[in-house]
């Protein structure tokens, strides 16, 4: 079993499914009493949302592409990224290190393809909705094509996910609001929706939706536990 490297802490809250995810997913696969060899480095948010906002990317990722080393010292056989929206710095993890990233978005697309679907409408911060770091791969990589909300829509998810889920606030108004960006990217053709920020399934899921949804830190766990036993 290969050991797995998280960087978490982006927030605490979608870390927890992740620890849970991949330990689940190695008792399933391997049964018994075993669990994932996995070490975890943990990031104040506080910090990296404010470079964030500051548009400070390139000290943004100086600090992942630090926490990414201290996985590799650790013993770490590839990292796993706790967040898409954090995705934006893949290249500077990528070059600190002699060990590879297990990007975000390719489980997600690849479950989508899998699935028949094609067009698929994105939730997530407005860095994640608005940047090419995530759409271009989703496009071009894989051939998706990406709608995303309209301007207030993206204000909406965006608010939803700091200003509450990421301080583990879940509200049923935020719940029905997010329903309805959902229809308006169902009525502006999406046959499928990317549940895009880490924490966002912790207020929809896919009775939330009248298409499949992919929730993508259920998707990117899961499939880090099968690299690691592979």
């Amino acid at each position: 079993m290969k050991t797995i490297g998280l960087i978490g802490g982006m927030s605490w809250e979608s870390t927890i499914p992740y620890y849970r995810t991949i330990n689940e997913t190695v008792r399933e696969l391997c049964g018994g009493l075993h669990s994932a060899r996995l070490v975890l480095v943990s990031v104040d948010f506080d910090e990296v949302e404010r470079l964030q906002r500051a548009g400070d990317w390139d000290s943004a990722g100086l600090l992942l592409a630090d926490c990414a080393r201290r996985l590799e010292r650790a013993g770490a056989d590839f990292v796993v990224l706790c967040t898409n929206t954090m995705h934006k710095v893949a290249p500077a993890i990528e070059a600190a290190t002699r060990i590879p990233l297990f990007h975000i978005a390719d489980p997600t697309a690849e479950a989508i393809r899998a699935a028949g679907l094609r067009k698929v409408g994105l939730l997530g911060t407005r860095f994640t909705m608005e940047q090419d770091f995530y759409r271009a791969r989703l496009e071009t990589r894989h051939g998706l094509e990406v709608v995303v909300p309209d301007e207030a829509g993206r204000a909406l998810v965006h608010r939803v996910i700091y200003d509450e889920l990421c301080q583990g606030r879940v509200l049923d108004a935020s719940r029905e609001a997010y329903r309805a960006v959902i229809r308006e990217l169902v009525a502006a053709g999406a046959d499928s929706v990317i549940l895009g920020c880490t924490e966002i399934a912790l207020l929809v899921g896919p009775a939330d939706s009248p298409v499949p949804v992919f929730d993508t830190t259920a998707l990117h766990a899961r499939k880090a536990a099968e690299f690691a036993l592979r």
